[in-house]
């Protein structure tokens, strides 16, 4: 049996002690951290992974991590434990969620090269209390424990866990602050292109992306484009003017429900419009699409019909891409060509049609504009939807196939909204951010940053939205029961991170991340989800309140801050981050 027992002191975030823990989002996994098919249900004070097979498994979840002595919180946040065995006593949540975060928090000091941090530097202070707090828990913990020794020690490490939390955010940020010089000043592709040089007795060529053989480590040259995504209704001087400040280029979500609301008649002026003010009026370079993107708001309805049948669903999406490249290839420098496939979520895709259609893709594309790049986007990058949805394809799986198969990838696109009442959009902290990326490093390609964002204000647990009852779900599991019916789905809550969510908290949040991505060798370019909040209209905006200017034309302090990290990135000066 893999279960965990939490107490009545541990809370779900609100404030209210004995509250169950909020399940909904709960998943486990194997490993690679990759999710398995398991049900995770609470009895009491025990919550229980029910599933097939004994192999070691971990359990992922919502959780309250927060400071001793109340000191503040640190959020409502995704938290996982180490990989366990079977055992008939059930462990203890807390000290197994303290436990990975130990463990995560030494592995990125050895991986960062952190062991020369001196013992008196205020991480490594903070981290010593943790892994006092989690012995001491640890100590308490003891065969012979009692009820009310297991509760001392639930409460020790529910402390060790947020000092480890807290230690792991800041140890995150003092890499991206000792890094980025290093890429700032041509440093760190100077180093890695001598290194290439010693090891296969060949220079590189100036400005191409270096990969060291057998460090799974991509460096590029120069620094981390800044960019922004901005739909066509929100075009206007002012909003030019904001961009030039802000961006090196600009995103154009050109979505299929948009470019052809009804099947057959193309609706192009809209998107003509906006490309000639982006190159003309806000002269910048454009990355266009996802040319393929199959979630609810980019999916014109008429296409449902042909999800049954996969071979006129090939062509009509390879006649579709072939237009908007045609159309576009002279403006586009990027293309974005499918994204969110790897979730199998709308279309009944098996893995091996999802594969099909991206490399398709990636061929159509490649042979119509052999000078652009191309992305693959991956939505939800951790990956919990696949404990639930037999028919997607694990992140990095999804990733490194293409790469196996040959498929003409030149960037390996990431999309990072957080606090979002949507499926793989849970608050996560900076260390877990940071931690991800790195193993999304290790395939060899350079990384952008496709949608990064959050919202300016609080947003209530809520259903994810739905086109119709038969997709409706993001967690079902069709691939054993294609006649299943499902409702809108679970109510998800997106989390909070050390403050309530406002634009104070948004433009933290933004400045921090940014740095810490933009730090990564490998990133070649970070782009905010929308830069213009436009509400009232047929499509949704990409998150409400995660623009950067407000419907009525107000620049938000997050706008700002990303001013200023793109000023410090390109002027080589210290990127200016705020505090934790």
């Amino acid at each position: 049996m893999l279960a965990f027992r939490c107490f009545d002191s541990y809370t779900s975030g609100q404030g209210s002690p004995g509250r169950a823990l909020d399940l909904t989002q709960a998943y486990a996994f194997g490993q690679d951290d990759v999710p398995i098919s398991a049900a995770v249900v609470q009895e009491n004070d025990i919550i229980r992974i029910e599933r097939t097979g004994t192999d070691a498994a971990g359990l992922a979840l919502q959780a309250a991590a927060r400071l001793p002595d109340g000191k503040g919180s640190l959020g409502l946040l995704a938290l996982q434990t180490c990989l366990l065995p079977e055992r008939v006593e059930p462990y203890t949540l807390s000290l197994e969620l303290a436990r990975h975060r130990i463990m995560l928090f030494l592995n990125k000091l050895e991986e960062w090269d952190f062991f020369d941090l001196a013992t008196d530097d205020p991480v490594m202070v903070i981290f010593e209390r943790a892994r006092q707090a989690f012995t001491a828990a640890l100590v308490t913990a003891n065969a012979h424990a009692t009820q009310s020794d297991l509760v001392k020690a639930d409460l020790l490490a529910q402390d060790a866990l947020g000092l480890a939390v807290d230690a792991g955010e800041r140890l995150a940020l003092l890499n991206a602050q000792r890094t980025l010089p290093l890429r700032q000043s041509g440093q760190l592709y100077a180093r890695a292109a001598q290194r290439l040089e010693a090891l296969t007795q060949e220079a590189p060529s100036p400005g191409v992306p270096i990969t060291l053989p057998g460090e799974h480590l991509t460096v590029l040259p120069g620094v981390a484009q800044i960019g922004c995504a901005i739909s066509p209704v929100s075009i206007s001087e002012p909003v030019a003017k904001a961009l030039t400040g802000v961006c090196d280029f600009v995103t154009m979500p050109m979505r299929w429900l948009e470019l052809e609301p009804e099947e057959g008649e193309q609706a192009f002026g809209p998107t003509d419009r906006w490309i000639e003010w982006a190159l003309k009026v806000a002269k910048l370079p454009v990355v266009g699409g996802p040319l393929l993107d199959f979630r609810i708001n980019s999916t014109p309805d008429w296409l449902y019909i042909w999800e049954n049948d996969y071979e006129t669903l090939r062509e009509m999406i390879y006649e579709h891409v072939q237009a908007v490249v045609t159309r576009y290839r002279r403006t586009i420098s990027r293309w974005t060509i499918c994204s969110g496939l790897n979730t199998g979520t709308s279309f009944k895709l098996s893995p091996e049609q999802v594969m099909d259609l991206t490399r398709s893709c990636a061929f159509i594309v490649r042979k119509l504009h052999p000078q652009a790049r191309i992305q693959v986007e991956i939505s939800q990058p951790w990956g919990e939807y696949f404990s639930l949805n037999r028919r997607s394809v694990p992140p990095l799986v999804y990733a490194d196939t293409l790469i196996q198969a040959g498929v003409p990838l030149d960037i390996i696109a990431l999309r990072l909204q957080m606090a979002q009442p949507l499926p793989g959009q849970m608050t996560r902290d900076l260390m877990a951010i940071s931690s991800m990326l790195d193993k999304f490093a290790a395939l060899d390609r350079p990384i952008a940053i496709t949608a990064v964002g959050c919202p300016s204000e609080a947003m209530q647990p809520a259903a994810p939205p739905t086109r119709r009852a038969a997709n409706a779900n993001p967690f079902a599991d069709e691939l054993d029961n294609e006649d299943a019916t499902v409702d809108s789905g679970p109510i998800l809550n997106p989390g909070t991170w050390r403050k309530p969510w406002n634009e104070a908290t948004q433009a933290d949040w933004l400045a921090q991340v940014v740095a810490v991505c933009a730090a990564k060798p490998g990133i070649a370019s970070v782009c905010w989800q929308d830069m213009v909040e436009v509400t009232g209209r047929a499509r949704p905006p990409e998150m409400p309140a995660g623009g950067l200017i407000t419907q009525a034309g107000a620049h938000k302090a997050a706008l700002n801050k990303l001013a200023l990290i793109r000023a410090a990135l390109r002027e080589g000066r210290t990127v200016p981050v705020p505090p934790l």
